[in-house]
This record gives C-alpha cells, structure tokens and sequence, in this order.
C-alpha cells in the first residue's frame, strides 16, 4: 500500500492574533485540500490544529487504515515537540523542564493520541522555499487568516 502524503502549514497575523490552518492530504492519487482558522489564537496553536486536522481525516477514513503515514510540516515546534520532548512531558506530568506546565497541553494530548494511533513519520521541510504542497497550506492557511481581519 502506498504511504499516505501529509503537508500542513498554520500561521497568525500577530501572535496572538487571527490565525489560520491548511493542510494538504495526498492519497490514492488524489490531494484534499482542508483548513481552519480561529479570530484570536498563537502561530503554534494553528500548526498544532493543522497536524491534528490532517491527522483526523486519515484517522477516520477507513480505507486509510494500516497505511503509513508521512507528514510534511514547517514546524519544528511540532516536530520536535511530537518525536521528541513530549516522551519527557509526559513523565513529569505535563512540566517542561524548567517545571512549568506545557503550553497547548491539550492540543498536544490530541496529537499524541492521533500519532500513537497510527503509523507516523515526521519530515521537516523548510517553510515558503517553493515546495509545492507546503506553499499551498500556506495559501490556505493565508485565506483563513483573511476571514477575521
């Protein structure tokens, strides 16, 4: 079975300020485009929401069941907060580790369940360098943020 190709992108005008999401879903030859936004939120809370949207519809599109899965993300707060700190925020009950609690908590529990859910590679790409599907999310993502200014 072919993997399943993810590209997202979240942003904000201010921070926090209007926020939107993108995210690109390529299968079965086939790229679904979705996105999302919020009138006042952060640029991590939005590429958090993007991740878990994209994540969601694999999720719960059953004919994606079993079939690995690559995301394409700009974020590096996302990436490394899923592959890597989040096992040590976990054992210290949510606390970075300077003992503060996690920022977004519950975005990244709703991550962390979707991620541990299925069959997950992480890829970072560097974000508005002409990649095509990333510069995509960003237009999508632009669009939402269109809507609540």
């Amino acid at each position: 079975m072919e993997d399943i190709i993810i590209y997202t992108d979240g942003g904000c005008h201010g921070n926090p300020g209007p926020g939107g999401w993108g995210i690109v879903v390529i299968a079965d030859g086939k790229a679904k485009q979705l996105s999302g936004g919020e009138k006042l939120t952060t640029n991590n809370r939005m590429e958090l929401s993007a991740a878990i949207a994209a994540l969601s519809v694999v999720k719960n599109t059953p004919i994606f069941a079993g079939r690995h899965i690559q995301v394409n993300i700009d974020s590096q707060y996302v990436k490394n907060g899923i592959t890597q700190w989040i096992h040590s925020w976990k054992a210290k009950g949510w606390k970075t580790a300077d003992k503060k609690p996690v920022k977004n908590q519950e975005l990244w529990m709703q991550l962390d369940s979707l991620n541990s859910a299925l069959d997950v590679s992480w890829n970072w790409v560097k974000g508005h360098s002409g990649v095509e599907y990333n510069e995509i999310c960003d237009s999508l993502c632009q669009k939402e943020i269109a809507k609540f200014e």
